[in-house]
């Protein structure tokens, strides 16, 4: 299992949350403060099986607005490994 931080901007939180969601993925909004992309930013925390990775950056990428900034980034993610995953 892996861990997706994807760090979008506002605008854009709704419909790539709701994207995900819709494709059954796990997906926690945490509000963020900070100008890591010098925007308002939202940052997402989404569980996802290791043969999804790929599907979910792809889901995240197509429903962000296609104003980028000017370095052409529309969304900062960081794929992480989980050793344990556990609802109690």
């Amino acid at each position: 299992m892996k861990l997706i931080i994807a760090i979008i901007r506002d605008e854009d939180c709704d419909q790539v949350s709701q994207s995900l969601i819709q494709e059954e993925f796990r997906v926690t909004r945490i509000a963020s403060t900070g100008g890591f992309l010098r925007h308002g930013v939202t940052t997402l925390m989404i569980g996802v099986e290791d043969e999804k990775v790929d599907q979910a950056i792809h889901l995240v990428g197509d429903h962000c607005s296609s104003e980028a900034d000017h370095n052409g980034r529309c969304a900062t993610l960081f794929v992480l490994k989980v050793d344990q995953f556990v609802q109690v």
